[in-house]
Formats: C-alpha cells, structure tokens, sequence
C-alpha cells in the first residue's frame, strides 16, 4: 500500500430520514419560545440557512454544524447523477495525490500486518528513506500516539503521516536491521507518485505500457517510456489501461493525440448551455502514429481511460482488447468551497468521434443499483460470455473505416477476452485477503536481501524461481493463521500464486517495474491473447491510415 490508502465510505443519514428529522425541527419552531433572528432572504438558499441557524441557536443539545452541512450536501448530491459528488476538505488532498503527480509526506509504501505498520519500501531520495528507514522497519508511534494494536486503519496512519512540505513530524521506529528502537523527526517533503508504473520490451520487437490513472504529469510520462522504448527497438506497442479509473481529461487528449495521425476528431462534449460545449481533435505530429497498437481494457477502464479508447477505435487506430470499460462518459467541473471542499458537479456528457455516449444508464436519485452495476454485470455472466452484453440496434454507429461499434455505456472491445477464473479462487483470495503473500514476501526478502540485490531486474525475471519449499512455507503460514485451505483450488491457484509472490518480491526490490514483467507473463490473460494479435492490429492500422489519406 502506498501511503495513501482508502477507507470504507461514511454511513449518512438517508435523505427521508433527514426531511423528517428537518420537518420536526421546523414544527417545533411553533411550539418554543422565544423565537430566533432569522437571516433575511427567501428561496431556497435562505431556506436552508434558516433551518441551520434554528438548530445552531434552539436544539437541546450542541452540533457540529458543519458536519450537518455535509450531511445535507451529500444527500442532496444523491438526487443527481452517481458522479456529481461532494469531497470535504480534509479527504481531498488523499483523493488528488495521484492525479497531482504526487503528494507531501514523508515516502514510504506501507502494510498493517499484524496490526503493526511495517515499511514495505522507503521511496528513494524521500525524507524516510534519507533518515535511514527500509524494508521491514515498524512505525510504532506518530506524535507520541500508538500505531500498534487492533483497531488500526491504513486511512488513519496515512493521514497522520501527509501534510505540508516542509513541515514535521515525529515518528517512533523500531529498525529490523539491528532491532532497536528510535525517535526520528522527519520534514515532510514532494514525494513524485508516476502514473506510468510499468515499460519494457515484450519481446525483441513488442513493448508495453502500463499506465494506472491521467494525472497531470502522464502524457510526459507516457511520451518518455514510448520514446525509450523506440530506441530499444519497439516496432508495436501494446497500451494496459487495465483498472485504470481515469482522471484529468488533458492527459487524455494529448495521449491520444500523440498516437493518432492527422487532424481527426478524439472527443467532443455537450452541456445543458453551449458554454460547456467542445471538441478536441489531433494535430500535433506523435512519435507513434504510424506503428500497430493494442489497447487492454477492462470493465475497471472508465472516464479519461474510455475517451482514449473510444477516439483510437472509432478512428480505427488499434484494436481494443478486452471486455466491456465501466461507462463513465461524465463531465465534471470542480468548484473549490470556502472551507477547501470541493464539488465536482458534472456539466457535460463525452462523445466518442463517431457520436457514441461512453455513459451507462442511470436512474437520477438511485445510486445503490448503479453502484452494484459491476456485480450485476458479473452475475449476468458478462465476465465470460460476449454473447450476454446486449447490444442496442438502435444505438449503432460507424468507425472512420465502417465498422460497427455501439453505445449504450462503456466501450466495447474489438477482441474478447473472458475473465481468467483461475484468479478468482478461495485459495488465492484468502491468502491475498490476508495479507499471507505479502507478509511471506517481506520475511522472504529481509532473510535474503543480500543474495537478491547481486541479481540484475533482467536476471530476475529469467531467472529466479519459486520453489516448492518456499510454497510449503507459505501454506504453513496460512495454517497458523487458521486459513483453510481447499487442495483442489490451491492447485489451481498456483501458477498465478507464484507469479504474484516473486512479483511482490520483484517490487521489493525495483518497485513496480519489478512486478509487472513477472505477474503479466502468467496471470495478464488479456496480454497473452493481445500478443497474438497484431496481423489484425495491422490490417486495421493500414485501413485507416488509407482512409485518412484519401480524405
């Protein structure tokens, strides 16, 4: 975990409870005295400020008034789209760290194992790793109070280890490499956090990009690792946007724009007034317009992720590889508060070049069934069968060449792939649940860190095997943490168990680079399928470039 984490969602009083519980306030306005001076004013702003000041000055017992006023924002929120939302003050810098291309902290990636913060890795050049913290070390105390013990939440730590550069903090650490404990000040300083996690050559000819989210720091990202892979020989490239959520809709834009060759359409947007109408279409010359491109998705794929994927295949660039992206075609606008919340209120809707809405339906004011739309999605079989997406005929349109693609809510990939089964095992959710494999990894790393380092990221890869013993350790350590273990699932479980525990000690030792080369070759099923997929990745490059210069 870095050391930004999420936490479960706080629980809100439901909106009808709130109207009674605002009904009776105002009833019994009638039934006290003396009565309050109200503010001046009619609508229903004023309304409001008259309900929050008769609280403030005549309920029985003291509020917060600023907790109830976020109450009642987020309930109101609900009666719009599911993306309209309310971000309070003290959650919005956790909820930017990725999308600002970094944060203020003190650099370190995290786990609570054991109900003890341990350091799973001091970021290079950051104020922890300066101070002397590694791999293995415990925070036991932030300011003087305990992080040890039951009851302790990633969310908390996190934001009792984030603040302003330049400030300080006191943490109590007790080191593994000697066993002792020490009280360090730490001056919390910019901490980079890429978005680009992952770049290396597939094969002598075939490179990949894995990029998590659009931050404002992606498209320099992005354009560096295309540029080092072209000078390593990439002929094509396959782009993983796999789990990647989205985020700001400039990266977007100017990623598609280095991959699309031309003046042609990437995405347009509509609002209720023509001030928030627009159109975005390519013109800057790209160092990769002219090679054949994959793009991986997955129904995690949404917003700035599906505008990528939506303007390369409508504009027939590359073929899209996958299963169905979430289908968040919402515009949000961000309006800073005058406490520093923030409101994200959607203005427009997205449109891929060929006219199609990337926005899944949506009933105004019911959220619940929109947010169980994945679920849903996996129950109906979609994970594993195309034929269960129901396409809409009415809601058919045309790519530059005249293919056929749909709206109706995310995009479609032009190539299937179900969802690996295999991953989704008791054996491997359990011991991944339980923090086993990370727990394992880590002891597996501090016993070995010596030999590990001689080993070069290449040889690693190649070389470097988990062994049949090293699983017998493992299923031991589930046993003594009473996890049952089904033999027929950990059988099948394995080979994707291997790669994520030597993965998960690959990014002990280079971070996620270190990872993503390991885990992809046995358990990336949609990039298996993809690298065989080129000759068609081709042909439509060559189709579209044609129809381009025809135009």
């Amino acid at each position: 975990m870095a050391e930004i984490n999420n936490s479960p969602k706080q629980i809100r009083l439901p909106i009808y409870l709130a109207i009674c519980v605002v009904a009776g306030i105002l009833l019994g306005r009638y039934l006290g005295a003396p009565q309050p001076v109200l503010p001046a004013g009619s609508g229903p702003v004023a309304k409001f400020r008259e309900v929050l000041t008769s609280i403030e000055q005549n309920y029985v017992d003291s509020v917060n008034s600023l907790e109830l006023t976020d109450i009642a924002i987020e309930n109101m929120l609900k009666e719009l789209d599911p993306h309209t939302t309310y971000m309070p003050a003290s959650q919005l810098a956790l909820s930017n760290m990725q999308l600002k291309g970094g944060y203020d902290g003190i650099g370190i990636q995290f786990d609570i194992i054991r109900d003890t913060l341990v350091v799973v890795r001091a970021i290079p050049g950051g104020p922890a790793y300066t101070a002397g913290l590694r791999t293995g070390d415990r925070i036991l105390a932030v300011e003087g109070e305990p992080l040890s013990g039951t009851g302790i939440y990633s969310r908390d730590v996190t934001e009792r280890l984030l603040g302003k550069a330049g400030s300080k903090v006191k943490i109590l650490v007790w080191h593994y490499a000697n066993r002792e404990m020490e009280e360090i000040e730490l001056e919390r300083a910019r901490i980079p956090q890429p978005t680009v996690v992952a770049s290396y050559m597939l094969t002598p000819s075939i490179g990949y990009i894995k990029l998590v989210s659009f931050g404002r720091n992606s498209y320099n990202e992005f354009k560096q690792a295309l540029q080092d892979l072209l000078d390593r020989g990439m002929e094509k490239l396959i782009f993983d946007l796999q789990g990647n959520g989205g985020g700001y809709m400039a990266a977007a834009e100017r990623i598609a724009d280095e991959l699309l060759e031309g003046d042609v359409l990437i995405v347009s947007q509509k609002g209720k007034t023509a001030r928030y109408n627009n159109e975005v279409k390519a013109g800057k010359k790209g160092i990769f317009e002219e090679q054949p491109l994959i793009l991986l998705q997955d129904e995690y794929s949404a917003s700035a992720a599906e505008i990528v994927a939506g303007a390369l295949q409508d504009n027939d660039r590359a073929l899209i590889v996958g299963r169905r992206s979430y289908g968040k075609g919402l515009v949000q606008m961000p309006i800073t508060l005058v406490d520093g919340s923030e409101l994200r209120l959607t203005i427009a809707r997205y449109y891929t070049p060929s006219g199609r809405s990337i926005q899944k339906p949506y009933v105004k004011g019911e959220n619940a069934d929109y947010a169980h739309d994945l679920v849903q999605r996996f129950e109906h079989g979609e994970f594993y069968v195309k034929d269960s997406i129901h396409l809409n005929d009415s809601l058919r349109y045309s790519t530059l060449i005249g293919r056929t693609v749909y709206g109706g809510g995310g995009i479609m990939p032009d190539y299937f792939v179900p969802y690996d089964s295999t991953l989704n095992t008791n054996c491997y959710n359990d011991l991944v649940a339980n923090r086993i494999v990370r727990e394992y990894t880590l002891n597996y790393y501090l016993q070995h860190q010596a030999e590990l380092e001689k080993l070069s990221l290449e040889e690693f890869v190649r070389d470097f095997q988990i062994s049949e013993a090293m699983m017998d350790e493992v299923w031991q350590m589930a046993r003594q943490n009473d996890i049952e273990l089904e033999n027929a699932d950990c059988r099948t479980a394995l080979p994707h168990l291997k790669a994520y525990i030597k993965g998960e000690i690959g990014r002990l030792l280079w971070g996620d680079e270190g990872f993503y080369p390991v885990y992809n070759a046995v358990s990336n099923k949609t990039l298996l399928e993809a690298l065989n997929l080129f000759d068609e990745a081709s042909q439509l490059l060559a189709e579209s470039r044609q129809q381009i210069a025809h135009h």
